[in-house]
């Protein structure tokens, strides 16, 4: 029983923040714009991991652009300013996107 146990301790600590993540992006209204493997208004998060997977920078460039928004790198639809996302949360946010390859 204890090993049961230990083998759903251990699910939830590896799938805990990616759902918590994808919670995350559900709350800020990310998900509207974006999915996890489709374009939809924005590129599909699966692209942006692609994209930015040898940038070293990636964690900062990306979540500077949540917060202040930008255009021209996937197109001409601008992604608008989200001022409502904290440093902390685009931070975790990108990170979670960036593992979704």
């Amino acid at each position: 029983m204890k090993s049961l146990a230990l083998a759903f301790a251990l699910m939830a600590s590896v799938a805990g923040p990616a759902l918590a993540s994808q919670d995350l992006a559900q709350k800020k209204n990310c998900l509207s714009c974006h999915a996890v493997d489709v374009k939809r208004v924005g590129p599909a998060y699966k692209d942006v991991a692609a994209k930015y997977a040898d940038a070293k920078d990636a964690v900062a460039v990306l979540s500077a652009k949540v917060i202040k928004g930008g255009s021209g790198t996937w197109g001409v639809v601008p992604m608008p300013a989200n001022p409502q996302v904290s440093e902390a949360e685009a931070r975790t946010l990108v990170q979670w996107i960036l593992t979704l390859k």
